[in-house]
């Protein structure tokens, strides 16, 4: 009996095993019934043409290396870190730092606007034209000089982001380089890349904001009498930058043609076209106001404008073709213009919150030695270098040819997000500095236009919820999009191949992390030796995790995972600290590991791997799935809690961070190099650095002073109230006494905050009003075309 029973189970294991590996047997005696449950049960996710565009938009990058579970980490660290060429360099450390000095952020507040003469050094330099390639008339720069400039003139004024960034990024003259015809690059780029054409872009309406496919602004073809083909256009948007004063508007509508003259049917689809504002039926009359930041945004209307289809970007050709214009370059453009705005504002809080930190005294000791200030402070700081990360490595692959949709959308999403936690702790060591506006006050213009960054082009929410790992997990997994493709197109032999295929790695990384969880990822594979050697084998343990649960996910879920938006999110978050470690990691190598940086290294990666734990347990915690999401709940879960990928920081680490932004030396100026410091003492950031120094100077003469008192050699009191002493009995010299009263005098006046007299703070207002209509009427006369 128990023979026979033997006997057959040899037997079926042995059928198992030949079904499973004779593709012939698998494909019709399993593989078809599969389809056919995906089929009856609609586990297929539909994917509209819309969406399509977004994911097929640009390529993924290092990002799919996550979804293995065994990320090639030679592939990741080999991404270029690129230099600036002499050309570039010269133009940020001349007109760009220029720019800056030519209006601080209080003056253009106080204008609502930037001075004329700042507009005009913006024209002359070609600030609008650093993309178009010189044979336009443009300065043809790379991705990392447009970003290294975008990072100086945020430091100076959110305004000047604004205003140069759209230029550059996501406007016509970039659609136009990709996609315009010759005839429209030779009519538009020269005036584009000098200032006399000013462009904005078009797309959001108030039925269509982050569904932006969904928008209703129209246009319809018709024949003239002269028997050439026209557009009658009709729209309302609204948030549009620069559109106020544009005077080339770049549309984004939905084409009708009725009666086919373009062969394409009907309905022919969302398309772009420019418009010059100055077009009869084109109506900008009115301005919004985004938190009292001064840049020009506006809504637009447009009331049957005639246009001739040659205004098509790309010509008729290109008629239907605009959502995926679009997609393609936001794919990549939304990888520069926020990382680099962003680390700017990062590192101008670290530099401010550093200088401050050690001007400022509370109870007789700089507030800096407090450990409530260093906990925010090691936060500025080691935010701030992985920032850099960020923006560095992204601009890198976009400057290589990449057009990374996943990265760019990080990139996005996490850059505002954290210069929003660095900006609130920055006001929160400013305390009352912080909250009192005028001239001296740094932040709190900053703090008021972070939630535009947060919302613009693609709203935080919607990019982590849905962009990041709803369309990513399609985009960048090794199998799911082929798996889509040979369902849809009935293609059985090519889904079976992939099917068992993305089933053997879903159960290798399954194994692999239940190993690594047990072992602390003491086995995991790390391509450098030294200190940082044990990041790597816990991103490939997080890898690991984050790929079987991504797997288990799309498999139980199928089509309606998009709609579980919270556990989206969360693997978002995942896949999102995982790409800010590999870009820590990689600033670090690229940058000759410096020693002296390892601990603003070590408590980046730190950081970055902790927020992996919370969202690995949550997507346990709410992965309802029959039998296998209880199973893992009761096995994942004690051992994620137990045997954590990382812990916080420690506070011993994060005050070595702390006093690295409290120190003067090359740690310092290269954790915060690349932004504007003026070197005007009357200027609100030139007084605290000049007082910076001055007063780190002076601390070590009244350590001598102390120390004299520990000696028996002066009185047992303040070191402050001993200087006369000191200088009698010869402890210090003539020129410490004067250091030390001349950085007590610039301690006391950098700390000083903004008042006004009622008269001159009810004038302003009143002030700010008529510059406002001013230089918006004068920028208008200074771009109308003849």
């Amino acid at each position: 009996m128990l023979t026979t029973s033997l006997i057959l189970l040899i037997a079926t294991l042995f059928l198992v095993i030949l079904v499973l590996t004779l593709p012939i047997l698998r494909r019709n005696l399993i593989t078809v019934w599969i389809v056919r449950a995906i089929s009856r049960f609609k586990l297929l996710p539909k994917i509209s043409d819309t969406e399509r565009a977004a994911i097929e938009a640009g390529n993924a990058w290092v990002e799919q290396e996550f979804f293995t579970g065994k990320p090639n980490f030679q592939r990741m660290l080999a991404a270029s870190y690129p230099e600036l060429s002499p050309e570039e360099q010269a133009f940020v450390d001349g007109p760009v730092e220029q720019a800056c000095q030519m209006a601080t952020d209080w003056e253009i507040y106080q204008r609502k606007d930037l001075p004329p003469e700042l507009w005009k050094f913006l024209k002359h330099e070609r600030f609008f034209g650093m993309m178009i390639p010189q044979e336009f008339g443009g300065l043809g720069f790379s991705n990392r000089a447009y970003s290294a400039v975008m990072v100086k003139l945020a430091s100076r004024s959110f305004t000047h982001v604004a205003t140069v960034g759209v230029t550059n990024s996501l406007g016509p003259a970039k659609l136009l380089l990709r996609y315009g015809t010759p005839e429209q690059k030779a009519r538009y780029l020269p005036r584009l890349a000098i200032g006399e054409e000013i462009p904005c872009f078009a797309l959001t309406e108030p039925q269509a904001g982050s569904d932006a496919a969904s928008l209703v602004s129209h246009g319809e073809v018709f024949q003239g009498e002269d028997g050439q083909l026209y557009l009658r256009l009709n729209w309302k948007k609204r948030y549009i930058t620069l559109g106020s004063i544009a005077t080339l508007l770049g549309l984004a509508f939905r084409l009708r043609d009725s009666d086919n003259l373009l062969g394409q049917g009907v309905d022919v689809g969302i398309t772009c076209a420019l418009v010059p504002t100055n077009t009869p039926g084109v109506v900008i009359d009115h301005r919004h106001d985004p938190m009292g930041v001064p840049f020009y945004n506006s809504p637009t209307e447009g009331h049957d404008v005639i246009l001739p289809i040659d205004a098509i970007i790309g010509g008729r050709s290109q008629a239907g073709q605009g959502w995926r214009m679009l997609m393609q370059t936001l794919a990549s453009g939304r990888g520069v213009s926020f990382p680099a705005s962003c680390t700017g504002v990062g590192k101008l809080v670290a530099r401010i919150t550093g200088d401050y930190t050690v001007i400022r005294q509370q109870f007789g000791l700089a507030i800096g030695r407090f450990g409530g200030i260093e906990e925010p402070l090691a936060r500025i700081a080691g935010l701030s270098y992985m920032l850099d990360a960020v923006r560095l490595y992204t601009v890198g692959a976009v400057d290589d040819g990449e057009q990374p949709a996943v990265v760019s959308a990080i990139a996005k999403y996490t850059t505002t997000e954290l210069a929003r936690r660095i900006v609130l702790d920055g006001m929160d060591i400013l305390g009352g500095a912080g909250i009192c506006r005028g001239p001296r006050n740094l932040l709190a213009n900053v703090y008021t236009a972070m939630p535009i960054a947060i919302t613009v082009e693609g709203a935080n929410i919607l990019t982590r919820s849905l962009m990041i790992f709803g369309q990513g997990a399609i985009r960048c997994h090794p199998y799911v999009y082929d798996e889509i493709q040979a369902l849809q197109t009935g293609d059985l032999v090519a889904f079976d191949r992939l099917l068992w295929s993305h089933l053997g790695a879903m159960l290798s990384n399954g194994l692999r992390s239940f190993f690594l969880t047990l072992t602390h990822g003491a086995f995991g594979k790390a391509p450098v030796k030294g200190e940082t050697a044990q990041y790597y084998r816990k991103l490939t343990w997080a890898s690991s995790l984050f790929a079987f649960l991504s797997d288990v996910a799309l498999l139980s879920y199928g089509g309606s995972l998009k709609r579980q938006e919270k556990l989206t999110g969360r693997f978002a978050d995942l896949l999102s600290w995982q790409y800010l470690a590999i870009a820590t990691l990689r600033r670090f190598e690229a940058e000759g590991q410096q020693a002296e940086d390892l601990p603003l290294v070590h408590w980046s990666l730190q950081h970055a791997l902790a927020q992996l734990n919370p969202a690995f347990e949550g997507i346990l915690e709410n992965l309802h799935v029959p039998v296998l999401g209880q199973v893992l709940r009761w096995i994942g879960l004690p051992l994620l809690r137990l045997n954590p990928i990382s812990q916080l920081p420690s506070d011993q680490l994060g005050s070595r961070v702390a006093a690295s932004l409290q120190t003067p030396g090359a740690g310092r100026d290269r954790l915060t190099s690349g932004i504007h410091i003026p070197g005007d003492p009357n200027q609100s950031l030139g007084r605290l650095e000049t007082t910076f120094k001055l007063v780190y100077q002076a601390s070590g003469i009244l350590k001598k002073i102390k120390q004299a008192s520990q000696d028996g050699h002066l009185p047992a009191e303040k070191p402050e109230t001993l200087l006369e002493l000191a200088y009698e009995r010869g402890v210090i010299d003539q020129a410490e006494k004067t250091l030390v009263r001349e950085a007590e005098l610039a301690r006391n006046d950098a700390i000083q905050v903004d008042a006004f007299t009622f008269e001159a703070y009810q004038r302003s207002g009143s002030m700010a009003d008529g510059f406002t209509g001013k230089a918006s009427a004068q920028v208008r006369r200074d771009t109308q075309r003849d």
